[in-house]
């Protein structure tokens, strides 16, 4: 049973693949979070369980997400757009291959409106603390990824990012690199500003390592108010990072 300290924490998208992590994790700690989770269908709930602290709702809709953030201490942020694939690429052939965003579904909806929409609700709730998972690339207006279905995905990123710390809430914005489907926990975590790392060749992260991250900047003054982009050095390279109020004590960047 979660004893009287614990704090009641949501993460919304918890079906996506970066959201599974961190709601799983929250569960494994009973004694520190009683845990919630927001997905987008009753087909993602069941994806993750279908416990009664899963609840169904549509970012884009302010009024849906209304249930899910009463009484809730921290709210973790990991919705986003997701660009498809255009059918028919062949990857034999050369090209690049397109893609689109489903009709509204497009960045501007999921990452600008959805994500203004759940921080607005947070916030009339009176939550304590705003973790939002972002992307790193948001500094570079001509980034790549902003040209994947004319979505201009990071554009509308950044600006929900500007919105949650302007919003008076303490919030924590982490900016990962590329996002790998690998183990966490066994690597050395960096921690930067501005895109730095997009320059280095550490510019990518394990899902898990992302996720624990999302996690641990709850227990820490030192990730409040603060944004940092985050990446880790190969597997084998450097010492597993473990201590995570040391990792924190690094961040001095406010946006």
């Amino acid at each position: 049973m979660a004893d009287s300290t614990s704090r009641t924490v949501l993460v919304t998208g918890a079906g996506g693949r970066t959201g599974q992590i961190v709601y799983k994790k929250l569960k494994e700690r009973p004694n520190q979070y009683v845990s919630r989770g927001l997905v987008r269908t009753e087909e993602s709930k069941q994806k993750i369980g279908g416990a009664d602290d899963v609840y169904v709702g549509d970012i884009r809709d302010a009024e849906s997400i209304i249930p899910a953030v009463q009484g809730v201490d921290a709210l973790i942020i990991l919705t986003s757009a997701v660009p498809q694939m255009k059918p028919g690429y062949d990857p034999t052939k050369g090209g690049r291959p397109e893609f689109f965003f489903d009709d509204g579904a497009y960045p501007e909806q999921v990452d600008w409106i959805g994500q203004k929409n759940q921080i607005d609700a947070a916030k009339a709730a009176g939550v304590k603390h705003i973790v939002l998972v972002g992307s790193m690339g948001g500094t570079n207006p001509n980034h790549p990824l902003n040209s994947l279905g004319n979505g201009n995905i990071l554009v509308w990123k950044r600006k929900a990012e500007q919105y949650l710390a302007d919003s008076g809430v303490p919030y924590t914005i982490i900016r990962p690199g590329g996002l790998l489907d690998k183990e966490g926990g066994l690597r050395e975590l960096i921690v930067g500003k501005d895109d730095e790392l997009l320059q280095t060749e550490t510019k990518t992260i394990p899902r898990a390592d992302v996720a624990e991250v999302c996690v641990q900047a709850l227990n820490f003054e030192e990730t409040q108010f603060k944004a940092f982009d985050l990446a880790s050095k190969p597997e084998g390279v450097g010492t597993p990072t473990k201590d995570f109020k040391a990792l924190f004590s690094e961040l001095n960047f406010r946006f």
